[in-house]
Formats: C-alpha cells, structure tokens, sequence
C-alpha cells in the first residue's frame, strides 16, 4: 500500500511539473503583456512633444483595454534647434490590456502591471532633423506584476525609427518605422525582445 501510494505521488508531480515553463519563457510572458503599452508610451510621448510649451511636457494618459492607467511625464530641450531631447517616465497603475496570447494553441494569461512612483521607468529619447529626421531612445526600469506571473520584469530596450510630419507643425513616428531590441529579465529568466512598430 505504501509503495502504491508513493508511485501515485510520483505520477501526479510529475504531471504538476510537466506543464511548468523555463524561467526564459516565464521572462517572454511577462514581456508579452506589457509589450502592447510600448507603442501607447511612444504615441503619449509624442503627444507631450506636439503639446509642450515648456520644459515640461503636459502629463499624457492612456487606459489599458481592460483595466487601470499608463501616464507619460517628463522634460523636452526647448529653443529652435531641430534635435531635441525628452526625458521622460512611465507610470502604469493596475495596468492590463487584458489577456493574452503565449503560444500556438492560443492558451491565454492576464499580467497586471504597475510601476513604483519613487523609481519610473526612463523612457529618454532623442529626435534629429525633427520633423522628418531619426528618433533614437532607450526605455530602462522595472515593472511590478500581478497574476498569472508575480513579481518584477527590467525592461533594458534600445527604441530607432524616424518621423513623419504630422501636420500643422506636429511630429509622429514613422508608421511600421520603429524598431524596439533589448532584454526583459523576469526572475532568472531573460527574453529578447525585437518588435517593430
């Protein structure tokens, strides 16, 4: 009876740990569902360019699809010059786009997002030949998580692309002209990351 008992055991641990991923895919997933709010602080920032009449950018705010906030704050260079440089952070609260997607089978998770207010993530970029010239940045910082993964994903992303005149003395981005590498590392874990937007 007791070996019965210790053979049952070992089948059903080892159909518990069958389905656990490596802390790489762990990283991956919880890059997945914060990479939908990485256009949305591109576009906000880009907006507080458009919007500044000052130093300091108006804050821009985004929803996410399911629940809680993104906002964008920060610094533009001032003057006449056609190179400027914003200085800008990220803040999530109770953040999600909803659940999505990790593999083919269309196995879907929700992540919930935030960030701490005492150390945003830095999202610096530097716009040349504005208005139709390069956009170079980096976007660096931690992002707390909640749900199907606990605990904290560092984003160290490297963010090239160009602009486009948006009319009426505005700045885009470039559609489909924007190229985002770098690392998400997630507990042990590291994914890389290369989208384009």
């Amino acid at each position: 009876m007791g070996m019965h008992r210790l053979a049952l055991l070992a089948v059903l641990f080892g159909a518990c740990t069958s389905d656990s991923v490596d802390s790489n895919e762990q990283a991956r997933r919880a890059y997945l569902g914060l990479d939908p709010s990485l256009e949305k602080s591109l576009n906000l920032g880009f907006a507080g360019f458009n919007a500044a009449n000052s130093a300091n950018i108006p804050t821009q705010m985004a929803n996410g699809d399911l629940t809680g906030a993104l906002s964008i704050s920060g610094q533009v260079d001032q003057g006449s010059s056609a190179n400027k440089q914003m200085r800008l952070v990220v803040g999530l609260v109770a953040y999600s786009d909803g659940p999505f997607e990790i593999d083919d089978a269309h196995d879907r998770i929700d992540i919930t997002y935030d960030t701490d207010a005492t150390a945003l993530p830095a999202l610096d970029l530097s716009l040349k030949n504005i208005p139709t010239g390069t956009l170079t940045g980096t976007l660096a910082g931690t992002y707390h998580l909640t749900g199907a993964i606990a605990g904290d994903v560092l984003l160290d992303l490297v963010i090239t692309g160009t602009m486009a005149d948006g009319g009426n003395g505005t700045v885009v981005r470039a559609p489909g002209a924007t190229t985002i590498t770098g690392t998400a590392t997630q507990g042990g874990g590291i994914y890389d990351v290369n989208v384009t937007l």
